[in-house]
């Protein structure tokens, strides 16, 4: 996995979206054959320098030299020409083309004019041996799910054999298996040469993989220097500036007698869900646990009706939905969904936070903030700016483009749009997901709140401790099936039991039915 060598400079670097300042004079070096951290609170400005070193984005002002030759590279494409090359936290993947393609989009293997099928096949299954990422060549990107389209991205990346790589977040959907295959692939890039600038929210994964640490805050550079002499508190303290707490808030009682808002009787669909039963009262957080594929996607999207479902009931307050509701009539009977992926499910992003917001609600004669088919655009404006502020989303601002904002700030953009009117089912699925911990500290906070208010919770999460830490039940899911549901009080070795179907009746753990694949 030959790489060229590079080192990077940036010289007094500037970048501000709408005046709004991301990066102001920052330089830095980044030495060759290193694995270089950039570490920050959300809209701290580590991804943008990311990117600017990658060629997704411009800067306004200074200079950024490879090998002390300026790079001017006006996109992603000019900056590969360069051996710099971006795996960015927001995939930017062709849905219709298969893995192989994907991977090999833009440097496809040739005979004269004519594509080398067999080139790229051998050259592929050669990536798959070196990164122990297993995927079918041939499967169209748009029917894998967000982890293995994750795999795909990182794959192109390396495919590339680039002097820089800068990985946004790149762990971000993976299971810890495969997030530690990923960190032996990094590692020995590292030691080939390549320079890698490593974007992170996990302060476990940088402090085991990087040589040294920047941190940014509020677009400025705070510290660089060897990841050797940080720790996880001297990492966060210099994040935020002041020393902050990762622990969980404490858990609320469910309310004695709390009625059951949502019900899910026998839910079937094709082998992704098998007779899923499930309740939640008003008030309580039901966590779902599971490996990838285990159908924890597919349980809130039957419940949100996205995908049709086979068979089964859902259940809103006593009242049942239709059997093919649809997404328009689960938002009317008080469902919301904050789906897995917020650039392709959740958000619009060439678009502002007050229209992401307020989208779901515009049909109808009357609405919030729509009427006989007239906007009523100051009363919009004045809402989703209060609930912005509310939510510490920096700036405020409901004109603010959804996709000049941070991870963390879209995701809280995200939670808006769900809470703009006040929902009674609220559905989770990884809502911290590429978050930093000042950031995930928030969400969480924000649905034990929500939670308080009496909406009932499903939250899915690929974190366990996340799950066992905020739900007051879990449930397990195995190949589509319930393998169990536990307390709040169980380990995450009993949860992980279950999880890969192992047997767990003598740890106080109450097991569902489950069958096994044929």
């Amino acid at each position: 996995m030959g790489t060229d060598t590079a080192r990077i400079e940036l010289r007094e670097v500037t970048k501000r979206y709408a005046g709004n300042v991301a990066v102001e004079g920052v330089s830095l070096s980044l030495a060759a054959g290193t694995v270089h951290a950039l570490v920050g609170a959300n809209g701290a400005g580590k991804s943008t320098i990311g990117k600017m070193i990658a060629g997704a984005v411009r800067a306004d002002s200074g200079e950024i030299l490879v090998n002390g030759e300026t790079l001017n590279a006006r996109s992603p494409r000019e900056a590969l020409s360069h051996g710099v090359t971006l795996i960015s936290q927001e995939l930017a993947l062709v849905p219709e083309l298969s893995v192989v393609d994907n991977v090999y989009l833009g440097a496809e293997f040739r005979r004269g004019y004519v594509l080398s099928t067999r080139r790229a096949r051998r050259a592929f299954q050669e990536l798959v041996v070196q990164s122990g990422f297993d995927l079918d060549p041939d499967t169209k990107v748009k029917d894998l799910g967000i982890a293995d389209q994750q795999k795909v991205e990182i794959l192109r990346a390396i495919s590339r054999r680039a002097g820089v790589i800068v990985m946004d977040e790149p762990t971000s959907s993976l299971t810890a298996d495969e997030s530690e295959r990923l960190h032996d692939v990094i590692r020995q890039l590292a030691a080939n040469g390549a320079t890698i600038v490593l974007v992170s929210h996990f302060l476990n994964e940088v402090l085991m993989l990087a040589d040294t640490v920047t941190v940014v805050r509020n677009g400025e550079l705070v510290s660089t220097g060897p990841a050797s002499a940080e720790t996880e508190n001297t990492l966060i303290t210099a994040m935020l500036g002041h020393a902050a707490s990762a622990d969980y808030a404490e858990r609320h009682p469910v309310a004695a007698g709390a009625p059951t808002v949502l019900e899910v009787k026998n839910l079937r669909r094709n082998e992704a869900l098998r007779d899923i039963s499930l309740h939640i009262r008003a008030g309580e957080i039901l966590g779902v646990a599971g490996l990838v594929g285990s159908g924890r996607t597919e349980l809130a999207r039957a419940i949100f009706g996205v995908d049709e479902v086979d068979g089964g009931t859902v259940t809103i307050d006593g009242v049942r939905l239709a059997k093919k509701p649809g997404p328009r009539t689960a938002i009317e009977r008080g469902v919301v969904m904050l789906p897995e992926n917020r650039k392709l499910e959740g958000l619009v992003m060439g678009e502002s936070a007050a229209a992401n917001v307020t989208l779901p609600y515009l049909r109808g004669r009357r609405g919030p903030i729509a009427s006989m088919g007239w906007m009523r655009t100051r009363r919009e404006q004045r809402q989703v700016a209060e609930l912005l502020g509310e939510l510490s989303i920096k700036p405020a601002d409901p004109s603010a483009v959804v996709a000049t904002m941070s991870g963390g700030n879209q995701q809280k953009v995200l939670f808006a749009k769900c809470l703009f009117r006040p929902p009674r089912v609220l559905l989770l699925d990884e809502p911290s997901r590429g978050v930093d911990v000042g950031a995930r500290k928030s969400i969480h906070e924000l649905i034990n709140r929500i939670a308080r208010q009496g909406t009932a919770v499903l939250l899915i999460s690929s974190d366990l401790e996340e799950v066992l830490a905020l739900s007051h039940r879990v449930l397990v899911l195995h190949r589509g099936s319930v393998a169990g549901e536990a307390p709040s009080s169980a380990s995450m070795d009993e949860v992980m039991e279950l999880a890969f179907g192992l047997p767990n009746g003598n740890r106080g753990i109450s097991l569902g039915h489950t069958r096994s694949r044929a």
